[in-house]
């Protein structure tokens, strides 16, 4: 197999098996023999077993649930009121990008929506929402004037979950960056962390009134990764070395917001989003593989963010690496740049959507049950897994919420009896207390989604909402598990089964 994805006949949905970072695990993965080193691999072997209990599992008065939507895939409106495009508007743009042909506008309408949206979450019981700002609607192109009737709808936004008593948790970057910004090389260039601090500043000026959680960069892993390693999402570069740049300006980038944050005097608490993934060796000499895949997902992440240092075995040639250039990607760290990117943080958003297992060559195999999509390997265990790993592997990190956690509906269709998602939150959930119940400081939790809505490279194809949407009249239909959820939260427990 060729190292580098854009080298193969492979359609969008073949690389979206290979998930998020998984990319870099498969599709940019050796297939060659492995060296057989023997560092001790991070993790555990195998998911950990585990008997559910007969009785509720209880959560501390205090935690938080939530649900999450971004503004791409929910908003629409992707002209309105000064609004500039975004690399994804230019994607969507492209024929044969996206499923169906669809495109970000309307989405679910949020933008026009927004009122008898929160009205739903208050009548849902949520305590939280979860959403991300669109650069593009306060700064249409990336840098210069702020677009004031941007900024107002996220003021409007903001104002109506305080009235209805549900805490803000607000997102800089889910992914829609401003389309010139890319015109002058998006990620893989220095400049964008340094307009990114500048937005980051005026949004903290905008709304820091308001005691909200603030998350910098959502998922930097899948943005580097697929939008920057392959052609599957935008901006589609297909470029392993900025893929690698892209890793490292998007925690610049997020070290930088932290320290405007400060400076600020905002209230509140701010932290970033990572998309964490338990890899475990599946087979005879898969457990270097597994290491350095490890790495890849998880630490190349982590080290960063919460310890000052980049891994050492997460670039290179040998199977389970990204297939760049070390010594390039380490002159791209200049002094100083690990001190911001390391600057203490009041929380650490956890998004966990299932395993994967590794083999001896570092690509990715099936050890778990996938979902309709089909990079999503589901295993409850896994969530107690990687939020005890965290706490156990960096024990100075802040407190932990769960930002995102989720799975599609089983057809485009979808359906208001979800009763998989149902019990895949239920089982989820059960990981999320017993974490707690063994140490965990974990504070929150974030259903993903709020809203059918734009599934990226999906289209319209992948439904993962608590509420069903229809796409042609907008009306919004609370599914099953959303009415599961509402009594969750009354009672401060998960059910068992049954």
């Amino acid at each position: 197999m060729p190292d580098r994805p854009w080298d193969l006949p492979m359609d969008r949905r073949t690389v979206l098996r290979l998930g998020g970072g998984l990319v870099a695990l498969g599709a940019l993965a050796a297939c060659t023999p492995d060296d057989r080193g023997t560092r001790t691999p991070t993790g555990t072997p195998t998911p950990t077993a585990w008997a559910a209990p007969s009785e509720p599992m209880t959560f501390p008065a205090a935690f938080v649930f939530g649900a999450a939507t971004s503004a791409f895939q929910v908003e629409g409106s992707t002209t309105a009121d000064g609004r500039g495009p975004s690399i994804w508007d230019t994607f969507a743009a492209t024929p044969g990008k996206i499923a169906g042909g669809a495109t970000g506008d309307p989405a679910a309408d949020h933008y026009r929506r927004w009122e008898q949206d929160l009205d739903l979450m208050s009548d849902l019981g949520l305590q939280a929402y979860r959403f991300s700002v669109a650069w593009p609607r306060i700064q249409p192109t990336g840098s210069g004037p702020v677009n004031q009737p941007g900024v107002d709808f996220y003021r409007r936004l903001v104002d109506g979950l305080v009235d209805r008593g549900i805490a803000p948790a607000i997102t800089l970057y889910h992914w829609d960056l401003p389309q010139p910004l890319q015109d002058a090389g998006g990620w893989a260039v220095r400049d964008t962390a340094e307009r990114f601090a500048e937005y980051a500043a005026i949004m903290f000026d905008a709304l820091g009134d308001v005691d909200a959680t603030w998350l910098t960069i959502n998922e930097p892993k899948t943005t580097a990764s697929v939008g920057y390693g392959t052609p599957v999402h935008a901006p589609g570069a297909a470029d392993v070395d900025q893929y690698v740049a892209a890793v490292h300006h998007q925690l610049l980038a997020h070290g930088l917001a932290v320290r405007r944050f400060r400076e600020s005097g905002a209230q509140g608490g701010i932290g970033i989003a990572l998309n964490l993934l338990p890899v475990y060796p599946a087979g005879m000499g898969a457990e270097a593989p597994t290491t350095r895949a490890d790495a890849v997902e998880n630490r190349l992440y982590l080290d960063p963010v919460l310890v000052g240092r980049y891994p050492e075995d997460a670039i290179g040639e040998k199977a389970g690496q990204i297939h760049a250039d070390a010594a390039a990607f380490q002159a791209l760290v200049r002094p100083g740049d690990l001190d911001v990117i390391s600057e203490p943080l009041d929380v650490l958003a956890v998004q966990y959507y299932g395993v994967a297992g590794i083999d001896r060559t570092g690509n990715v195999v099936t050890i778990a049950p996938q979902s309709d999509a089909p990079w999503q390997q589901v295993q409850p265990e896994g969530l107690h897994d990687v939020l005890t790993r965290v706490t156990r592997d960096y024990p100075d990190a802040p407190p932990l919420i769960i930002t995102e956690n989720g799975i599609p509906d089983p057809t485009a269709a979808g359906s208001t009896q979800d009763d998989e998602r149902t019990e895949f939150l239920r089982t989820h959930f059960q990981q999320a207390a017993r974490s707690i119940q063994d140490g965990v400081d974990l504070r929150a939790y974030y259903v993903w989604s709020l809203l059918d809505n734009f599934e990226w490279a999906e289209g319209l194809t992948q439904r993962w909402g608590l509420v069903h949407v229809d796409f042609d009249t907008q009306e919004r239909t609370p599914k099953a598990s959303a009415l599961w959820y509402r009594d969750v939260i009354a009672a401060g427990a998960v059910p068992p089964t049954g």
